[in-house]
């Protein structure tokens, strides 16, 4: 299902970039439009990670520097049955944490420092169980592919004030302009969409029979809420869906009655916790 949605995200980015292109500069840029789009694709595909982790501040750790997180990773990754995947930290104050990669046999894990000071071990190993459960899910590629497919999407709208759009004028087509303004903010909101919410039950669900310890991780999605209130990271907002808990905080959270919320609601996902601690021993 997830190899679906990746072709479907992928060919989307094609038809968004064509469709643009023309509107800027006719043929010409119809080609052009494609062009970027290949370029992007085959970069998302192949890049994702290392966009992801770049973007993030992500620095990778040895296990001299950390052993205790290499540990925990080590350990629910071979309760996983799956290979390590590399280990990063990002510096900042809000408890949070993401997976990229294109797969069990390439991929990595990020915890901010803010987790590692806020949680306690069994809480922090209950996110890293999730981060790893998504791993094994295969859920992180097209986490990662939305991600940069965002950047490429901010692209458009630089475009639109900046390119020269026909023969005869230059400077701003102000229906171009509408349309991208238009298009741009709605195929970011169908991105972040894409992204089903069940894959975060799913990963909960994973990092629970990982732990054998659902209770811990509805503690540490408990303390990662109420952080993200209070000390909301600036991150690109397609990219936020590849974090345990959106990590924007403030308004975004509270959006529309949260009918474009990127991650279920959290007390929806800790009250199916509890209900899984009655049956995983």
């Amino acid at each position: 299902m997830n190899s679906v949605k990746t072709t479907i995200l992928m060919a989307s980015l094609f038809g968004l970039f064509m469709v643009v292109g023309q509107a800027l500069g006719g043929s010409n840029g119809m080609v052009m439009g494609f062009l970027f789009a290949l370029v992007t694709n085959m970069g998302a595909y192949w890049f994702s990670d290392k966009i992801a982790l770049m973007s993030s501040g992500a620095q990778a750790v040895s296990e001299r520097e950390h052993p205790r997180l290499h540990a925990i990773v080590e350990r629910c990754a071979r309760q996983a049955g799956i290979p390590k995947p590399s280990v990063h930290i990002i510096p900042t104050p809000q408890p949070n944490a993401f997976a990229t990669g294109r797969g069990p046999g390439h991929a990595a894990v990020a915890v901010t420092e803010g987790l590692l000071q806020m949680l306690d071990e069994d809480e922090i190993e209950g996110v890293v169980a999730h981060e790893i459960a998504h791993v094994k899910n295969r859920d992180i590629l097209i986490s990662s592919i939305a991600a940069t497919i965002a950047g490429a999407i901010t692209m458009l709208q630089y475009l639109a004030f900046f390119g020269r759009y026909d023969d005869r004028d230059e400077g701003a087509n102000p229906l171009a302009m509408l349309l991208i303004v238009i298009v741009a903010p709605i195929a970011a909101m169908l991105i972040q969409l894409a992204i089903s919410r069940s894959r975060e039950f799913g990963a909960d669900e994973g990092a629970a029979r990982i732990t054998g310890r659902p209770m811990a991780l509805a503690s540490a999605l408990q303390k990662i809420e109420y952080a993200a209130q209070r000390l909301p990271m600036d991150v690109n907002p397609a990219a936020s869906q590849m974090y345990i808990i959106n990590p924007m905080g403030g308004d975004l959270l509270k959006s529309v009655a949260g009918l474009f919320r990127t991650h279920p609601h959290t007390s929806e996902r800790i009250a199916r916790l509890q209900a899984l601690s009655r049956g995983v021993s």
